[in-house]
């Protein structure tokens, strides 16, 4: 059974339709990444999937859950956690803070046990506390959990972003171009912690990116999309070879020798 599954799922913006009846599946353990121009409609398909927009059309399916009205909150007590194309931490908030509250879906205390720091309220922010200096380790990021989130480093941030949305302990995580301004070896280094994540943590994890090089290397699956429609989908080497593929990125009359050079 797909992990997630979306049935011809449109959404539009007053007469522009930003996604127009996009089938997809998303079997689980995979690494799959979704490409396409500027303004194809992948964010949009980003947004639906987690509750910030709701699709005027179709269905989603999660873990054999239908998704369709849920908000971000309930979607991410589900098991889907993402991270945004540009990166929105609390940057007046402690590294440790910001990933403390990726944990709130799970947490159990009530305004009883906070007002009144029972025993229990104790107890889970002792856990809580030490899940997150964990992650730290996990994403890189140790000795930083005092900082502000504002003063990292740009891919330190990037690293942090994850972390908090490892912190929900979800089933997929969903990155919106993680490698975006980053450096080569930066992105070397995010590339092999997303592998790392699915490997030893078992998540699933579906990426928008626009680095040709990053979505060959790591990808078992690919979507593209176009004016807000799937044009094709397969393994890397399959959609190198695709017609439509090398249309909507080179145009019409690409050749062969050209769309090698832009893909890989």
């Amino acid at each position: 059974m797909a992990l997630l599954e979306t049935i011809n799922v449109v959404k539009s913006f007053g007469g522009l339709t930003a996604i127009n009846r996009v089938n997809f599946e998303l079997e689980p353990g995979k690494i799959v990444s979704i490409i396409g121009p500027n303004g194809a409609g992948k964010t949009t398909l980003f947004n639906t999937l987690t509750g910030i927009y709701q699709p005027d059309q179709g269905q989603i399916n999660f873990n054999g859950r239908s998704l369709l009205g849920l908000r971000p909150d309930q979607i991410a007590a589900c098991g889907i956690s993402r991270t945004f194309q540009n990166i929105r931490l609390f940057g007046e908030m402690s590294v440790i803070e910001n990933i403390l509250v990726g944990m709130h879906v799970h947490l159990r205390q009530s305004p009883v046990d906070i007002l009144l720091r029972l025993p229990f309220f104790k107890r889970e922010e002792t856990d809580s506390e030490h899940n997150a200096l964990a992650l730290l380790h996990y994403v890189g990021l140790d000795g930083v959990g005092d900082e502000l989130a504002k003063n990292l480093p740009y891919g330190a941030q990037r690293r942090l972003e994850i972390a908090r949305a490892l912190a929900a302990e979800p089933k997929l995580l969903l990155l919106d171009e993680p490698a975006a301004g980053m450096n080569p070896q930066e992105t070397e280094e995010m590339t092999s912690l997303f592998r790392h994540i699915r490997d030893e943590k078992g998540i699933t994890i579906l990426l928008i990116e626009h680095d040709m090089r990053v979505v060959m290397n790591i990808s078992e699956h690919i979507c593209v999309m176009d004016y807000g429609e799937k044009i094709a989908e397969g393994t890397p080497a399959e959609i190198r070879a695709d017609a439509r593929v090398i249309e909507a990125y080179l145009g019409r009359g690409a050749v062969a020798g050209q769309h090698e050079e832009q893909l890989q």
